[in-house]
């Protein structure tokens, strides 16, 4: 085989192996904590996996993008210590300590848990402009969120009862 050949063969082979290790980092690496320590890698499910796992209501907030109507879901008002985890994955999502009642009818937070914790993207639908809410685990539909929320932030993550699950915090792991 000739030099030229051999470099073909080893450029191309570089490349493919480069384009795996790219996908490989953006599919299933771990994501770094705020101390820099990796949380759980990226989950990834097939459509049939999501519906065995969730309820009807849950499949249709967090995978199909919708929307819960305005004080039916079962978290809006809800005054107990602790966390809200994603219902899809389980993260860490949002903290009672930044819960505000906003009056929309929806579980509103001023911040994150974690600024890792979530995502963003731009959701363009209804003939309107707002940023979409996602779990940066799992990718599931959480909300939207606005700049008219209280400080310290002035945003408000206005997100669907459905796509949460609370976890009370226990005496020993209370914090002032």
């Amino acid at each position: 085989m000739s030099k030229l050949a051999l470099k073909l063969v080893a450029v191309t082979f570089g490349a493919f192996a480069g384009i795996w290790l790219l996908g490989r980092a953006s599919i299933g690496s771990a994501i770094p904590d705020r101390e820099g320590h990796p949380m759980a890698d990226k989950i990834v499910k097939t459509d049939a996996e999501w519906r065995a796992q969730l309820t009807p209501e849950q499949y249709r907030v967090t995978r199909q993008q919708g929307t819960e109507c305005a004080f039916t879901g079962n978290l809006w008002n809800h005054k107990g210590d602790g966390e809200f985890v994603c219902i899809c994955c389980d993260q860490p999502l949002f903290d009672t300590r930044t819960k505000f009642e906003s009056g929309t009818g929806w579980p509103s937070f001023f911040d994150p848990a974690d600024p890792e914790a979530v995502s963003t993207h731009t959701d363009r639908s209804f003939m309107m402009t707002r940023t979409e809410v996602l779990c940066s685990r799992c990718d599931a539909h959480l909300g939207h969120v606005f700049p008219d929320g209280p400080p310290p932030s002035r945003l408000r993550y206005c997100i669907n009862s459905a796509a949460l699950k609370f976890v009370a915090r226990t005496d020993a792991a209370k914090k002032p």
